[in-house]
């Protein structure tokens, strides 16, 4: 799993790095999950119900509401399917 922020902004200043982890998961047995959960500037990412981890800053030019988009994609030896996709806005933090 990895979290690649070479083209999360214009701004050649930002932060590009390229976070990477193994997420241990027998796919005979069961699904690999993913859960990204974005938050104005930052990003986290949970692989196998938690079992990895990454989190990031980004700050975007462009992709910026309605503009934002997620990509998956695959660098193994075997296809891989995305069985399920679901996506939703958190509302605003109601603060009394």
């Amino acid at each position: 799993m990895c979290s690649d922020q070479s083209r999360s902004s214009l701004n050649k200043e930002n932060d590009r790095t390229t976070y990477g982890t193994f997420v241990d998961v027998n796919i005979i047995y069961e699904k690999l999950s993913l859960r990204a959960l974005i938050d104005h500037s930052v990003v986290e990412s949970f692989g196998g119900e938690g079992k990895a981890c990454i989190t990031a800053r980004v700050y975007p030019t462009l992709a910026i509401n309605d503009k934002a988009q997620i990509y998956a994609f695959n660098n193994g030896t075997a296809d891989v399917k995305i069985a399920r996709l679901s996506a939703w806005s958190m509302k605003k933090a109601q603060i009394s």
